[in-house]
């Protein structure tokens, strides 16, 4: 690899496709080679996990505090009682304190220690909470000193609020105070922390740019922004949505196995992209599973799978999962992995709707959707295809081993048990 920067860091992120912006890229290079930095990054508890929608921003923490500097995680407990508006047409739900702090608990526990190390000496990472000094700001006080330094011209020529009124869409005083909030962190984070660097997605560049800002004109102190390319799918959707809904990096909300699933099921196009982001392999490895071509290709696809459920589950959940695919796609039996329902002895005896079965599987979104997959061909039960919307499954069904297996087209899967 051609060095194109003096620090680590920056070079790894270039190599593995995480650049997009940055405020000043020859200093902060400079920066870094200082010595041990500080850099965070932001994420609001509206869910009781994070999604790989977030792994971004993770695996930048990550390389960062491999690169011998130190990785912040700001929890927005304050931030979350509020809500980014970027680009979205409609004010989130406003939660209440329990709710976020309850949010925090399970992504504390769940979405960050397989990543970072919190105990690691000069650069263990270390969390932290912005509503401890949000929460904290008499409104007044806060206007006089630091309002002054933010310019309402410039905050409404950042794409996320352009967008959102040239869409009419109605964009409350509250919204719009998310990135005066988001900018205060930065300059609290540098003050307490020694934070110089905020990174984020693309779509933050605004948000990130008012906190270098007001550090400069509050503290006279030099701050920087860097962000990454948002993904997108080859149709140009954003990447980690699935007809369920997100994809969770809670196992309590999604499975190990149907994580290493959706990595299984990318698109081919994306194999590169994806390997350099979101797995550890080195460059050279990447290059040569890239470069694979045909029906090859599912190799590489198997080892993205591997190689991502191992870093935000851990080896053994990982081997767990890559077992049952290739017991349930490749051999053609049940992994011990797959999804599960238990469903009343009674009431199985007496028959359970295909349609509803498949939705409380968790192998469609709806009854609607349901049935356009039965008319289509794709629900099976043990392996035979379902043809009426009317179908009943009962315990004739149940296998030898005592379970049914039900799926939806070739690649999802679950068993039905009787409890």
């Amino acid at each position: 690899m051609t060095q194109i920067y003096k620090s680590d860091f920056l070079n790894i992120l270039n190599e593995r496709g995480f650049i997009h912006q940055c405020s000043n890229f020859d200093a902060l290079d400079a920066k870094l080679m200082e010595g041990p930095q500080s850099a965070y990054i932001g994420f609001d508890a509206t869910a009781k996990s994070l999604h790989i929608g977030n792994l971004t921003g993770i695996m930048m923490l990550y390389w960062f505090q491999q690169s011998g500097h130190k990785a912040i995680t700001l929890m927005g407990g304050g931030t979350s009682k509020i809500g980014d508006p970027s680009f979205k047409d409609e004010q989130r739900v406003l939660l209440d304190d329990d709710t976020i702090n309850a949010n925090i608990s399970h992504i504390q526990n769940t979405c960050f220690k397989q990543f970072l190390n919190y105990d690691d000496g000069e650069t263990s990472a270390i969390m932290v909470n912005n509503n401890d000094w949000l929460d904290q700001l008499p409104y007044l006080s806060f206007l006089r000193d630091y309002g002054r330094f933010f310019s309402v011209n410039r905050m409404l020529s950042f794409d996320s609020v352009k967008q959102r009124l040239e869409r009419e869409s109605p964009l409350s005083l509250l919204e719009f105070n998310y990135m005066v909030m988001q900018g205060y962190d930065f300059l609290e984070l540098n003050r307490r922390h020694g934070a110089i660097l905020q990174m984020g997605g693309s779509d933050q560049w605004g948000n990130i740019i008012n906190g270098v800002d007001l550090g400069h004109k509050s503290d006279r102190v030099q701050l920087f922004a860097l962000t990454a390319p948002l993904l997108t799918t080859p149709d140009g959707k954003k990447m980690g949505k699935t007809l369920n809904g997100a994809v969770w990096l809670n196992s309590d909300l999604l499975t190990p196995y149907d994580y290493y699933q959706y990595w299984r099921n990318v698109d081919d196009v994306m194999i590169g992209t994806l390997l350099r982001r979101f797995t550890i392999l080195p460059i050279s490895e990447i290059e040569n599973l890239e470069a694979l071509k045909g029906a090859e290709i599912n190799d590489a696809k198997k080892i993205l799978a591997f190689e991502a459920t191992k870093l935000c589950h851990g080896e053994q959940a990982a081997i767990n999962a890559q077992s049952t695919a290739q017991k349930t796609f490749e051999q053609g039996s049940v992994g011990d992995n797959l999804p599960s329902i238990t469903i009343n002895g009674d009431m199985l005896a007496q028959g359970v709707s295909i349609t509803s079965l498949l939705k409380e599987a968790g192998l469609v979104s709806s009854n609607g959707e349901a049935k356009r997959l039965i008319q289509g061909g794709g629900a099976r039960i043990n392996g035979v295809a379902i043809s009426a919307l009317d179908h009943s499954v009962s315990s004739n069904d149940l296998t030898d081993e005592n379970y049914i297996k039900i799926s939806a087209g070739k690649k999802k899967h679950a068993l039905i048990r009787v409890g």
